[in-house]
């Protein structure tokens, strides 16, 4: 159990002196220092109750998920029945709050639309349900309904991608350690510690970056549009920018070209005007299907419209092949580069507006920070001292691998770039506790074996490897504690348990390896006859 060869030393120290090394930023950080520009930098983030910054709390709207679907559908059964084998002719196509229906010109072709429609409804997990009922109601006229099951399943779906989408928003911003989480069915809490200023995190957020290009119809009468009269098949859409062009444009309501194929985004300026624009690339299958939009309606204009306003109208002068289009629309620079980032991202599959906002000041963090430094300097002092006093040299191992427990905490932290909160606080000061019972248990062993009257370097190891025993078997129920917290847990309480589980791993290190390698070290070197513990 005393017995460290060469290689055992160099792995213990190796792991010492780097995770020291790695937490000194944060150290330096914490005392005003500044360190070496040249160094890795790697930092102890600090979670929002701490460093302060902006709580959002968003909301979809669920019914807009229901009208999306339904439009998705139209199209798709639209589509079904003209590419069928024998062709199918319907009339009265309707929408009616998200349930379709059509009538069959043709009885007899029933089992065909049935056929053509059914591959277009898919089951819903494990509930034995599908996500569309189709109804044939008087021989020749068909319904189809969305389901309970399959909406709800719409709306997990729309609001996890929601989740992604707004985390990659906010990361590109820069920000760190930013806490996105879903509450209940349709809210989403956004909380990014250091922004004091909120309100770029809101338009960024507030944008749904939805972006299609549609054909305009030119045919359709300007008074009608003024009175919000759209011909068959067409929706009027408003310009973005009301003052250079009141009113709307009519455009044909399905069909075009969506901006969920994108592959990148950025902003620009136009060589000729200076203006700034965004320069957005399609994927092979976008790339082909703007391709084949701009081949066979040349000399025609087509809509660029974002989150259902226009940007522009442009005619469409010859095919563009290349998979690359510009987006121009009266843009500011940060406004082209918050919807370079919005488009990057990918759009929110749902408007999230805000319904809670709520900015925290670094004050309280500061205070929170200072009296709990406060009040982990003066119970670490008195620990420190009681343990010397009482355990003497044993003891001063134990201090001085509880200084390196706490340096090791940090430098893990900041190695995994984990964030730091006020319950992160609380672990660390349990897991320092933890180290130094586990320093406790391994000197009363020995200090009971002492007393059975065994020799010093038989008391030792037999005080080591007996308590170690009883601290791992603890520490497991604690690993194993802390990753429940983890996995079921969320923002304040994972925080607890990550600073838990990167603790008890050091203390176990530092109490277990590193003390036993200094006992043994020293042991073999001055063979005492008798130990002070």
């Amino acid at each position: 159990m005393l017995d460290f060869p060469r290689w055992k030393v160099i792995w213990v120290w190796a792991i010492t002196i780097v995770g020291i090394l790695a937490s000194m930023p944060s150290v330096f950080a914490g005392a005003g220092l500044a360190w070496p520009s040249i160094l890795p930098s790697p930092k102890v983030n600090m979670g929002l109750d701490l460093a302060g910054g902006s709580h959002l709390l968003l909301e979809a709207d669920p019914a807009q998920v229901r009208t999306q679907r339904a439009e998705a559908m139209e199209e798709s059964v639209r589509s079904a029945l003209s590419r069928a084998k024998t062709p199918i002719s319907v009339h009265d196509f309707s929408n009616n709050q998200g349930t379709l229906s059509f009538t069959l010109d043709n009885p007899g072709q029933v089992d065909a639309v049935r056929e053509a429609v059914l591959p277009l409804t898919n089951g819903v997990g494990l509930t034995g349900q599908r996500d569309w009922t189709i109804n044939v109601i008087d021989g020749n006229r068909f319904e189809l309904t969305p389901t309970k099951e399959g909406i709800d399943k719409a709306i997990t779906q729309a609001m996890d991608t929601a989740v992604e989408v707004v985390r990659k928003r906010i990361d590109a911003l820069g920000t760190r350690e930013p806490t996105i989480i879903r509450q209940g069915q349709d809210r989403i809490v956004v909380q990014v510690p250091g922004l004091q200023n909120p309100d770029a995190l809101k338009n960024l957020l507030g944008q749904t970056a939805k972006l299609e290009f549609k054909l305009v119809d030119t045919a359709a009468l300007a008074s009608d549009i003024a009175r919000g009269i759209a011909p068959v098949g067409d929706e009027i859409v408003p310009y973005a920018d009301q003052t250079r062009n009141p009113g709307g444009l009519a455009v044909r309501r399905l069909g075009g070209i969506r901006g969920d194929q994108l592959t990148n985004a950025i902003q620009s300026n136009n060589q000729q005007t200076n203006e700034p624009v965004v320069d957005i690339t399609f994927n092979t299958e976008g790339g082909a299907k703007f391709a084949k939009l701009t081949s066979e309606n040349v000399k025609k204009p087509f809509a660029i419209i974002l989150d259902g306003k226009v940007l522009s109208a442009p005619n469409i002068n010859e095919p563009i092949l290349g998979g690359t289009a510009v987006i121009s629309g009266s843009f500011t620079t940060q406004s082209a580069n918050a919807l370079a980032i919005s488009l990057r991202s990918g759009a929110l599959p749902v408007d999230l507006k805000v319904v809670e906002e709520r900015t925290v000041g670094p004050d309280l963090g500061a205070d929170s920070i200072h009296k709990g430094m406060i009040a982990m300097l003066v119970g670490t002092g008195l620990v420190l001292l009681l343990i010397s006093v009482t355990y003497g040299r044993f003891g001063n191992y134990a201090n001085i691998a509880l200084v390196i427990n706490v340096l090791m905490i940090l430098g893990v932290m900041a190695v995994f770039n984990t964030t730091l909160t006020l319950p992160g606080i609380a672990g660390f000061v349990l897991t320092i506790g933890a180290a130094v019972d586990a320093n406790v248990l391994i000197n009363e062993r020995i200090r009971e074996e002492r007393k059975r009257g065994r020799k010093v370097f038989q008391a030792v190891e037999i005080g080591y490897k007996e308590a170690s025993r009883t601290i791992f078997d603890a520490n497991i129920t604690h690993i194993i504690a802390a990753t429940l917290m983890f996995l079921f847990g969320s923002g304040p309480i994972k925080g607890f348990a990550v600073v838990l589980m990167i603790g008890i791993a050091t203390s176990v290190f530092t109490a277990v390896f590193l003390t036993r390698m200094w006992v043994a070290q020293w042991v073999r070197r001055t063979r005492p006859t008798t130990i002070n513990i």
